[in-house]
């Protein structure tokens, strides 16, 4: 397709996809100089997977940070990115995330309606590991957003992954600083929190600029003149073809593919088998990439969570529903145990840690010895907690085992019952010592941190209690993915680049759909989103203060 083609639609600046990554992305583009930008939605709603999450960005160096007295420095961040996914970064865009990330955050507090602050005490995923900040400062929380400023648009936004809707900061809720009143409300005017509040204030952001967003339009294809991106066919509803031509470029920010089933068995490095993103993370703006002549980066990588199928589709086109497993098994009282009914990791690592230890591979059976995988509790940490979406001593849902003895339980849930009884036994001898020998739950600070460890203790047993009051537990857990990690590599202003380390004019990516600026790396609470955002911003910053030469 050439210059004088016909057009359904034309703007400077197309951006694909509406998560965090895609409407930081429009709103740069237009705030520095692209006035003519269009949101190119897949689906008839807004958000993303950024919409279902916690909405936090892990940000070093922010000035929110820097306003309460936290130092950092360029080189404790290195030094524990490096830790974390060493030789697996590329200085270029490392280094744009680190100058650019703390202009993001001041740049969103200047010229939108979002509004963060520092979560208190929030530690870095891996407080042990050099340069890391083991009493948190990086990471970012929302303020909750009143949803009634959206108005009619409001239906609009994706629902979050939370059970219930959270009226204050995550900070707020977790803390218990409401006070009824407040509460009230609040709920009245529909304040959100979380990814709500981040999606909601963002695409608030995009009303006020009159960005139009085309919804049920699905990018299936970037057109080229030459060796430049000047436009992407869409799919409307009911299949036809919707071109839309981008005078300036266009931004991918599609999310990851971790919902296409053919391209997770052959990129990802180990099976994922309950993602708990938005479905329609298909992996289109990763084909497209491809077939535009895009260097691909971190492919076998993805942003691992654990998850448990709540329920399966009665009809065939419609995808499962996984809930998010990521508190459960760091309260007291829980353990994650393998089919030979042994404990394999600390129960209390973050969630991306944690997943890779399920790809452990057992070269003498030629399986994954960690897979599958339950979660394991009894009757006293069920009238406690909240499981899942059971609130404390609720029905026990039907993802859900139950026995008398974990010798019945173990039978039922097809683990080895010695193994269980045998494991359980060792766990609670340890944790009536005070200190988990096999694997150290407990002795560091992210461990204790009171958002999942129970404050009623103190460490290590926020996160360290027995499993002795039948009847007992199981509940058979996925090798889940909030996202995966790689696609198109970039360069520091979010252009793509092709195999040859040369930019494809025309073509950005940002957010999950791009080759993620931290590798393997997750460096804390927003680890996905701040450097999303971040290169959304980049993304935009570069389109609206550059205009091509034809």
């Amino acid at each position: 397709m050439t210059e004088g083609a016909e057009w359904d639609l034309e703007a400077d600046v197309v951006v694909l996809g509406s998560g965090g990554a895609a409407l930081t992305a429009a709103i740069a583009a237009h705030d520095f100089g692209a006035k003519n930008v269009v949101i190119l939605e897949k689906t008839g709603m807004v958000g993303g997977t950024t919409a279902m999450s916690g909405g936090m960005l892990w940000i070093p160096n922010n000035h929110h940070q820097i306003d309460a007295g936290i130092d950092d420095s360029d080189e404790d961040i290195v030094t524990y990115l490096d830790a974390l996914a060493p030789g697996g970064l590329d200085p270029e865009t490392l280094g744009a995330f680190m100058e650019s990330g703390p202009e993001m955050v001041r740049y969103l507090a200047d010229k939108t309606p979002v509004r963060l602050h520092v979560f208190a005490d929030f530690p870095d995923y891996q407080s042990y590991m050099p340069g890391a900040k083991p009493h948190g400062g990086r990471s970012l929380d929302n303020e909750a957003f009143s949803f009634d400023r959206l108005g009619k648009w409001a239906a609009r936004v994706n629902p979050s992954k939370m059970a219930y809707p959270l009226r204050g900061s995550l900070m707020e809720t977790v803390n218990g600083t409401l006070d009824e009143a407040t509460l009230a409300e609040r709920e009245a005017q529909d304040y959100r929190g979380l990814g709500q509040a981040l999606v909601g204030s963002l695409f608030k952001a995009v009303l006020d600029r009159d960005i139009p967003i085309e919804f049920e339009k699905r990018a299936r294809k970037l057109i080229k003149d030459g060796d430049r991106i000047i436009g992407v066919i869409a799919e409307d509803a009911d299949g036809r073809d919707f071109r839309v031509r981008a005078r300036r470029g266009v931004i991918i920010a599609t999310g990851g593919f971790e919902w296409n089933e053919q391209l997770v068995q052959t990129f990802l490095r180990g099976p994922l088998t309950g993602p708990v993103s938005v479905p329609e993370n298909e992996g289109d703006g990763l084909l497209m990439a491809i077939d535009a002549g895009a260097q691909l980066g971190n492919m076998q990588n993805a942003f691992w969570m654990q998850s448990v199928l709540e329920f399966k589709p009665q009809h065939r086109n419609a995808k499962p529903n996984y809930l998010l497993g990521s508190d459960e098994r760091a309260r007291p009282g829980a353990i994650l145990v393998n089919r030979a009914g042994k404990r394999f990791v600390n129960e209390a690592a973050n969630y991306n840690a944690l997943g890779k230890s399920l790809h452990a591979f057992d070269a003498g059976t030629h399986s994954y010895a960690n897979l599958p995988y339950w979660l394991i509790i009894d009757q006293r940490y069920r009238d406690k907690y909240q499981t899942f979406n059971t609130p404390p001593g609720g029905p026990v849902p039907s993802y859900m085992m139950q026995a008398d003895t974990l010798e019945e339980l173990a039978g039922i849930a097809g683990i080895d019952p010695e193994g269980l009884k045998a494991a359980v036994t060792r766990y609670n001898d340890m944790v009536r010592k005070g200190h988990d020998d096999d694997f150290n739950r407990g002795d560091a600070t992210y461990d204790n941190f009171y958002m999942w460890g129970d404050t009623d203790f103190e460490a290590p047993y926020r996160t360290l209690g027995v499993i002795d009051q039948g009847p007992y537990f199981a509940v058979k857990m996925e090798a889940g993915a909030l996202g995966t990690a790689g696609g198109p590599k970039t360069n520091g202003d979010a252009r793509v680049l092709d195999w040859n380390g040369n930019v494809i004019p025309g073509l950005y990516a940002a957010g999950n759909a791009m080759s993620a600026v931290l590798g393997e790396a997750y460096g804390g609470a927003g680890g996905t989103l701040g450097p999303g955002l971040t290169f959304g911003y980049l993304a935009g910053r570069h389109l609206g203060t550059h205009i091509p030469n034809h």
